[in-house]
């Protein structure tokens, strides 16, 4: 496989528009699917290696990554 499976954390887009994040983890690991997700949203407990969630601002800077994504 050409991707790096050791890749987790993806703390270098904190802060970056949610759809270069997306981008730059897909690049890094295509395996896995991508949730993007408002900030403050419930979600289901759970961990699932072949999950990342990005959560984003919905706020004055809407769109903006607001924590570090990782697989899980």
């Amino acid at each position: 496989m050409p991707w790096d499976m050791s890749k987790k954390y993806w703390p270098e887009v904190v802060g970056w528009p949610a759809t270069q994040a997306v981008m730059k983890i897909n690049a890094d690991r295509p395996d896995v699917a991508i949730e993007v997700i408002p900030s403050g949203t419930t979600v289901a407990p759970g961990y699932n290696a072949e999950r990342v969630r990005v959560f984003f601002d919905v706020g004055i800077a809407s769109g903006i990554v607001v924590s570090t994504p990782a697989v899980g």
